[in-house]
C-alpha cells in the first residue's frame, strides 16, 4: 500500500508541472489501482510494457527450482524470479545466476539485478533509463527531477547525465533504505531517508 498522504502529494504535484510519472517494474494496472491519481503517467515494466516478448518460461521455471522459496513472474515483456523469501539471500542469488545465466544467454536476454530479485528481459531494448530519455524527449522537458532506490535507478541516473550534458536541468533523488545501492547513493544529489522522507521531499515541491 502507498505511504498515507502518498495519494494527496502526487495530485498536488500533477496539478503543478507538466509531467509527473512513476517507472515500476510492476504492471500499470497495479500501480493505478493503488495510486489513484488524474493525470499521473505510470509506466509499467520499466517502460516495456505493451511489448510482449517469446520468453522461454518453462526453462526459466525449471532453473529457479535451484531455490526452492524463488518464484517467477511472468510480466509479459520480462520474466522475474523473486527471492526475497529464501533464508540466505546471498547464496540464493548466486544460485539463481548460476542458474539462470545460460538460459539467458542461449534466449538472447540480459539478465538484470533488482531487489532480491533477478529480471530476464529482451538484449539492448531500454528500460529505465529508456523510458526516461523517451519521455524527456517526447516532451521536450528541460528540467527532470527522478527519485529512486534500487539497482536499476542506476541506469535512470545515466540517462539523467544524458540529458544533462544536453543542456536539461536535473535532480538526482536517492531514497535511502537497508537495500539501497551505494553507488546510488553516491551519484545523488540529494538523498532522503526512505519513502517517509521521499514523501515529504515531494510534498514542500507540491
Amino acid at each position: 500500500m502507498p505511504a498515507p498522504g502518498a495519494v494527496e502529494v502526487l495530485a498536488r504535484l500533477v496539478g503543478r508541472y507538466r509531467a509527473v510519472a512513476i517507472v515500476t517494474g510492476r504492471r500499470s494496472e497495479e500501480l493505478e489501482a493503488r495510486l489513484p491519481v488524474p493525470g499521473l503517467r505510470v509506466l509499467g515494466v520499466y517502460g516495456m510494457e505493451g511489448h510482449r516478448a517469446t520468453l522461454p518460461l518453462a526453462r526459466v521455471r525449471a532453473a529457479a527450482r535451484v531455490v526452492p522459496e524463488a518464484w517467477v513472474e511472468d510480466k509479459g515483456a520480462t520474466l522475474a524470479v523473486h527471492y526475497r523469501q529464501a533464508p540466505d539471500p546471498v547464496r540464493a542469488r548466486e544460485a539463481l545466476l548460476a542458474a539462470l545465466s545460460p538460459v539467458a544467454l542461449e534466449a538472447g536476454l540480459e539478465l538484470v539485478e533488482g531487489k532480491m530479485v533477478l529480471e530476464l528481459a529482451p538484449a539492448g531494448r531500454p528500460r529505465k533509463g529508456g523510458a526516461i530519455l523517451e519521455l524527456a524527449r517526447d516532451l521536450d522537458l528541460r528540467g527532470l527531477l527522478y527519485a529512486g532506490d534500487d539497482v536499476a535507478d542506476l541506469e535512470a541516473f545515466e540517462a539523467l547525465d544524458e540529458l544533462e550534458r544536453e543542456g536539461a536541468l536535473v535532480v538526482r533523488v536517492a531514497v535511502h533504505g537497508p537495500e539501497t545501492p551505494e553507488g546510488l547513493v553516491r551519484a545523488a544529489d540529494v538523498v532522503v531517508d526512505g519513502p517517509a522522507g521521499l514523501l515529504g521531499f515531494l510534498g514542500r515541491l507540491a
